[in-house]
């Protein structure tokens, strides 16, 4: 199965795996499941980096090679169909863009989101999993 990773879930299995649910941590160590990432992720928490939002211990550089190393991530660029499903996405979704933009990719690209965000899962038209579970 490919897992992309919500921006939090990201943070939460890096710095604070406690978080996720038994069933997740399951998912994620599972040699099976390829875990992925979405450049989106990469700007939303250089953002939180630069407001303050997040402190890390090194530099941000530093935090995105490690945790993607030591969580076997395989990182994905933005592309045109998910751009472009951002903004098609089918029923009601919310407007938060990088949100948009993660459900886009997964749906593109035949991912499960793995995530918390209430809104996300409550999303029909997406593969999602509760990271919480």
């Amino acid at each position: 199965m490919d897992l992309l990773l919500d921006t939090h879930v990201w943070i939460w299995a890096y710095e604070t795996p406690d978080r996720l649910g038994e069933r997740t941590k399951d998912l994620l160590v599972s040699y099976t499941n390829r875990r992925w990432v979405s450049s989106v992720s990469t700007l939303e928490i250089a953002r939180l980096v630069a407001m303050d939002q997040y402190r890390i211990t090194c530099t941000l550089s530093m935090w995105l090679e490690q945790s993607a190393k030591d969580l076997m991530l395989s990182l994905l660029d933005l592309d045109h169909s998910s751009a472009r499903e951002a903004y098609a996405l089918q029923g009601t979704f919310h407007a938060n863009p990088a949100d948009r933009m993660l459900v886009a990719t997964a749906r593109c690209h035949g991912f499960t989101l793995l995530t918390a965000d209430e809104r996300i899962l409550a999303y029909p038209h997406a593969n999602h999993f509760d990271a919480r579970t």
